[in-house]
């Protein structure tokens, strides 16, 4: 049978960063609370990068939440871009048509 995963909140595991951070060793702080230590530089280090968004998933490292909003605001950044594209060409493709008087623009633009 195996042991349930122990869910730490996020108050429990700034307190332990912030013993660490006021001179307690952290060997001593890992074995008070039967935590490895390197469980708990881990903590430390998501909690330097962004104190704010720290330890706010269900087990999703913030990092990967970051990545995935990253790519999200590229993809509609791109698709914005596409459709102005889009119709930049179609407007472009009717003036260059009713400029020459030609009923097929693209002949043109290859």
């Amino acid at each position: 049978m195996t042991k349930p995963r122990k869910i730490y909140t996020r108050e429990f595991k700034i307190s332990l960063i912030h013993l660490i951070d006021s001179g307690t060793p952290l060997a001593q702080v890992a074995r008070e609370n039967g935590i490895h230590p390197n469980l708990i530089t881990k903590w430390k280090s998501q909690y330097a990068r962004d104190p704010n968004r720290a330890f706010s998933g269900n087990g999703n490292s913030y990092t990967a939440q970051a990545r995935i909003e990253e790519l999200e605001r590229l993809l509609g950044k791109t698709y914005a871009e596409n459709e102005f594209l889009k119709k930049v060409l179609a407007r472009l493709g009717k003036k260059v048509q009713d400029e020459n008087g030609d009923s097929d623009y693209r002949r043109d633009i290859s």
